[in-house]
């Protein structure tokens, strides 16, 4: 049984070292010849946590939790429009993409069942999952997507600062340009993300600088941007390829939810993959079929409902409504709206 994967980015290390922990034998494929680092953080929910920690590697040496989220908007300036607590436990957690990347390819590149490789052949693999946009595969069979763009850029770094005793709480502001996300990552340092509408230059530190008053800046770090999209694919695979990560879905950047979205995908993918091997069969592109059964429609709704929070926000930013800010308000103390909030955040969707 054998199992080639293109791409050595965190979803394809992460999924090879499931399959590994099954005993079944991968290939990692990578067309880059380097690869950059990388200021980018990772946002993690709390029964992912659970899911890496049990299933395929311990990821907690690697995390600040997160307890608390503050959401604001320029409407009402210093007011909070919603909050998110756990006060007992913690809501999400936070880790440096290069650190956990790094620490895969350590233990992978020692694992019996997982070999580095810079070329494939298809017939070779009862299975290939793709997890990078440009392959050649990826242009010939995954092309058909539902698009979106943004018109935005993405511009994120971390920023040191005077330690914090208690920074656990994430805030995410709806400014006039576009949402700006502090993410802390240690009592020193917090990750920044701000979406800004348009494609002109923005001083990042201004804006830091003006919402993040907290937060006493010794350094900021390298400042990196990327275009704003979101991609959904119409089909999942062809044949025995199967699309996989941002490949297979991407979505904005302000729900911190694209590498959950891949987790869950990876525990749907698992289970199918098990009840064949229980059930003495092959790989093949049953597989692939079942997958996307099971979990298309889920992805679906759930990045429409990352898209309509962008929307809804942008909404109340255009037309200045504190009515509409006042509602939003109300509504997050209703406790049934807080708790479902929080679960479909964690969980994603059950239906």
């Amino acid at each position: 049984m054998k199992v080639c994967i293109l791409g050595e980015g965190l979803t394809s290390l992460t999924l090879a070292k499931n399959l590994a922990n099954l005993g079944i034998s991968v290939d990692i494929v990578s067309y880059k010849k380097n690869i950059k680092k990388k200021t980018r953080t990772i946002g993690i929910s709390k029964s992912n946590v659970e899911f890496l920690n049990k299933e395929i590697f311990d990821i907690n040496k690697f995390l600040w939790k997160i307890n608390k989220i503050e959401i604001f908007t320029e409407n009402l300036k210093e007011n909070k429009v919603l909050e998110f607590e756990n006060s007992k436990n913690y809501l999400f957690a936070l880790f440096k993409n290069d650190e956990v990347l790094e620490y895969l390819f350590s233990i992978l590149k020692k694992n019996k069942f997982v070999k580095f490789k810079k070329k494939f052949e298809i017939k070779n693999y009862e299975l290939i999952i793709n997890c990078q946009k440009n392959t050649p595969l990826s242009k010939k069979f995954f092309f058909n997507k539902l698009k979106k763009n943004y018109k935005s850029l993405a511009y994120t770094t971390i920023i040191k600062h005077k330690k914090l005793i208690k920074n656990n709480v994430a805030i995410q502001v709806f400014t006039e340009r576009g949402p700006l996300a502090f993410l802390p990552l240690s009592s020193k340092e917090t990750s920044i993300v701000f979406s800004v509408r348009g494609t002109d230059n923005v001083n990042l530190k201004y804006w830091i600088e003006k919402y993040g008053k907290k937060y006493a800046l010794t350094k900021v770090d390298k400042i990196e941007k990327f275009e704003i999209k979101s991609n959904n694919l119409r089909i999942y695979y062809h044949k025995n390829i199967l699309a996989f990560g941002d490949l297979l879905h991407q979505i904005h950047p302000l729900a911190g939810q694209g590498f959950n979205m891949t987790l869950r995908d990876i525990k749907v993918l698992t289970e199918l993959i098990k009840l064949r091997i229980g059930n003495g069969l092959d790989l093949n592109s049953s597989v692939c079929s079942d997958f996307q059964k099971e979990i298309k429609h889920k992805n679906y709704l759930f990045s429409s409902g990352v898209d309509f929070i962008y929307e809804f926000f942008n909404f109340e930013r255009r037309f200045k409504n504190q009515l509409l800010s006042n509602s939003i308000k109300f509504l997050g103390k209703n406790k049934i709206f807080n708790r479902t909030v929080k679960k479909l955040a964690d969980i994603g969707m059950t239906i």
